[in-house]
């Protein structure tokens, strides 16, 4: 546990070098300049030039810092906006306890874990005391149960960016719940959230959170047409879908995805077998509706990123279509961003630049010439 009671003077001798380096070396790309000047003690640091200071620095020297002395303390735990306990590989569920309920001005919270060591106790004192959180990940929290979802709903209504994905245990109706309270919601990632992901809590994301951009389903094979036509309808702003993996769906999801999500920018259908042509030429056509409903469009409108696949029933013709629609499409070497692995009969399908460059190829003339 890293906290004041573990620090020994040679610690925060260390901590203050580390910082005067920092501070003295100054660092161009985050614009700041830093001058040391009269300071010789870490007591000297003005409060003001500490907070720089620390926002070069990794996280685990930030918290050994706030233990330096009681001004330090006070300002880091009253000034830090983000903290991320990533690093930490053993007793995060501990750290977490003692530490957030100093840092209640954190606005970003990097909670990712390689093995789940979050508890349900430790969301709570999160959802407790941290409300102007927005930004909170919780990536492959296997342990956290619904207990967790009900607390952020109630705590954290500021949140704009929310990643549960590999939150096997959370259910459909307290991720509703959540959607009901938290409406500000831009980024959700529920990949791999198997229960959670259902068509019902999706028609309450539909319903409550209308300025929603980014959502991640990848591999949530409980979502269905239902659930992904109430969000096209309800979440208009929608720009980044991954429906990767959601099995059930069919044309109709991605229908409704381009009549009703003008600023739609990356589709994934990876594995969505009932995929045909007829989705694909909806959204070649919705490329010049969306061209007319979006003010000022150019060829930088429309899909940037789209993944089809192992989508087998697709024609040649109908993502030729596509592609044709979106300039920012690409299938030559180095800016894939039309996807199609295991689809062996779209190997015709190319993008314009890639036609190009093989009309310069086949006219360039040969050197026996």
């Amino acid at each position: 546990m890293v906290g004041k009671d573990n620090l020994r003077a040679e610690d925060l001798n260390l901590c203050f070098e580390r910082l005067m380096m920092v501070a003295g070396s100054g660092n161009s790309e985050k614009g700041v300049n830093l001058k040391v000047g009269v300071i010789t003690e870490w007591k000297d640091i003005p409060v003001e030039l500490l907070m720089q200071i620390l926002s070069l620095v990794d996280d685990q020297t930030v918290i050994t810092a706030s233990g330096v002395c009681r001004g330090w303390r006070d300002a880091i735990y009253f000034g830090l906006a983000r903290l991320s306990l990533s690093w930490c590989s053993k007793n995060m569920n501990n750290l977490v306890l003692s530490l957030v309920p100093k840092f209640t001005k954190l606005q970003t919270l990097i909670l990712r874990q390689d093995k789940p060591q979050l508890e349900d106790k430790a969301v709570e004192t999160i959802a407790e005391c941290c409300h102007e959180l927005q930004i909170l990940d919780l990536s492959k929290s296997f342990k956290l149960t619904d207990r967790s979802l009900y607390a952020i709903a109630l705590g954290c209504r500021e949140l704009t960016k929310l990643n549960i994905s590999g939150c096997s245990a959370f259910s459909d109706s307290a991720l509703a719940y959540l959607a009901s309270f938290c409406r500000k919601l831009k980024v959700l990632n529920l990949c791999g959230c198997v229960r959670a992901a259902s068509d019902t809590a999706l028609q309450a994301i539909g319903q409550y959170c209308n300025q929603l951009q980014s959502l991640n389903l990848g591999w949530c094979d409980n979502v269905g047409d239902v659930g992904v036509t109430t969000l096209a309808y309800g979440c208009p702003d929608l720009r980044i879908v991954d429906l990767c993996g959601c099995v059930r769906i069919t044309d109709d999801s991605v229908i409704a995805l381009a009549n009703r999500c003008p600023h739609l920018r990356s589709l994934g259908l990876y594995y969505c077998k009932n995929i045909t042509d007829r989705a694909m030429y909806s959204l070649a056509h919705s490329k010049v509706n969306n061209r007319i409903s979006v003010k000022g469009g150019n060829d930088e409108d429309g899909l940037r990123t789209l993944n089809i696949s192992q989508c087998t029933a697709l024609t040649p013709s109908a993502v030729q279509a596509v592609c044709d629609s979106f300039p920012s499409l690409h299938t030559c070497s180095g800016r894939h961003s039309l996807i199609m692995s295991g689809c062996l009969n779209l190997t015709s399908v190319h993008c314009a630049c890639a036609v190009h460059a093989h009309r310069a190829f086949t006219h360039f003339p040969h050197p026996a010439h």
